[in-house]
């Protein structure tokens, strides 16, 4: 099997858990935390850090995101080849590796760190054996909208970079 192959494979199959995910985190899994109620966080407990689901996120986001640069500059002669990249599939590769790399951006940036300070905010009160103060609670919901928001946002950057990515080669 040629190692182009094997890189296309990479690209595509981690690209396809990383949109999957997000479509569904971002889709069903946090729009039904507040009908949960308290044992949300213990939901969320099991599916971060259990579960691994940021680790398994990031890592398929990454795998993504390098194996496509790869085969974008295989495609663009390393990055030299202005006919290439100035052509439609060039152009409409391009924007959608660049969504794909803001998408990384936001997820590392906001989402990641939202989600650690929920967990830290909503564990430690579970350790206590507590339910959250009311200022834990509203920090609480304060960082489940940001999360919320930024998982929205990184939905509709991916479904947009599958788009881009689906429709490039036949793009004139």
């Amino acid at each position: 099997m040629s190692s182009l192959i094997v890189l296309r494979l990479i690209h595509i199959v981690a690209g396809m858990f990383w949109v999957g995910a997000i479509l569904f985190v971002a889709g069903f899994l946090l729009p039904s935390l507040p009908a949960i109620g308290p044992a949300a966080g213990v939901l969320m407990d099991q599916v971060a850090r259990a579960r691994r689901l940021t680790l398994w996120m990031m890592a398929t986001a990454l795998l993504t995101v390098f194996s496509g640069i790869l085969l974008y500059s295989r495609d663009s002669d390393g990055f030299s080849s202005a006919a290439w990249l100035g052509s439609g599939p060039g152009r409409t590769f391009g924007l959608g590796g660049i969504l794909a790399i803001v998408t990384v951006v936001v997820g590392m940036g906001i989402t990641s760190p939202t989600a650690r300070r929920m967990g830290a905010l909503g564990g430690r009160a579970r350790a206590e054996g507590r339910a959250p103060t009311p200022d834990e609670g509203a920090e609480l919901d304060r960082l489940r909208a940001r999360l919320m928001r930024s998982s929205r946002v990184q939905a509709v950057l991916l479904v947009l970079t599958a788009a881009a990515m689906a429709v490039a080669r036949y793009v004139p």
